[in-house]
């Protein structure tokens, strides 16, 4: 390994680490309480699902180019996810930063379905963020046959957190306060 790639994959390490704790920082933090908050901070669930939406559709895009031999459409599709992933997690903090907690308002099997999509994508979103890095470290690093082995994982597991991360604010936005 050159010190380059020591370096990166030092590099992803942390960043594995520090997002997770930054985010369970983040869920305990005091909120604004005195209802002083930009508009525009509430209209951020809905562009984060927009880019969860978008983040699916180059995965499932990058997925395909990738078993049809297209490997830099496929390249540019998982770049792009991960770029999207970037942003989502900046208007993420953005939001839960300033905007108080939403509870769920809905009764019976519609609960049960919402938190059980919630507290799996929340678990799987801490689980996803360190093998989207160590296959990227691995592709940029061209071990292609580790990559290939991580990203059996990494692929289901980061489709189904932007799938159900869709889901979730379909099923909470009934229930956002303005």
């Amino acid at each position: 390994m050159n010190e380059q790639s020591k370096i990166i994959k030092k590099v992803f390490i942390l960043i594995s680490f520090i997002i997770p704790v930054l985010v369970a920082i983040l869920l305990f933090l005091p909120k604004n309480s005195t209802g002083d908050i930009d508009s525009w901070i509430f209209t951020l669930p809905f562009y984060n699902a927009i880019i969860n939406s978008l983040t699916a559709v180059l995965l499932i895009a990058g997925f395909i180019f990738v078993k049809s031999g297209k490997v830099s459409i496929h390249k540019l599709c998982m770049i792009s996810a991960f770029i999207l992933g970037a942003i989502f997690l900046i208007l993420y903090v953005i939001y839960h930063s300033n905007a108080p907690a939403t509870k769920f308002g809905g009764e019976g099997i519609v609960r049960f379905v919402y938190f059980f999509f919630l507290l799996s994508h929340i678990l799987l979103a801490f689980i996803v963020v360190p093998l989207v890095l160590t296959a990227i470290y691995f592709a940029v690093s061209k071990k292609i046959d580790q990559h290939k082995k991580i990203v059996k994982f990494t692929f289901p597991v980061w489709l189904y957190v932007s799938i159900t991360g869709v889901v979730v604010y379909f099923m909470i936005s009934p229930y956002y306060s303005h």
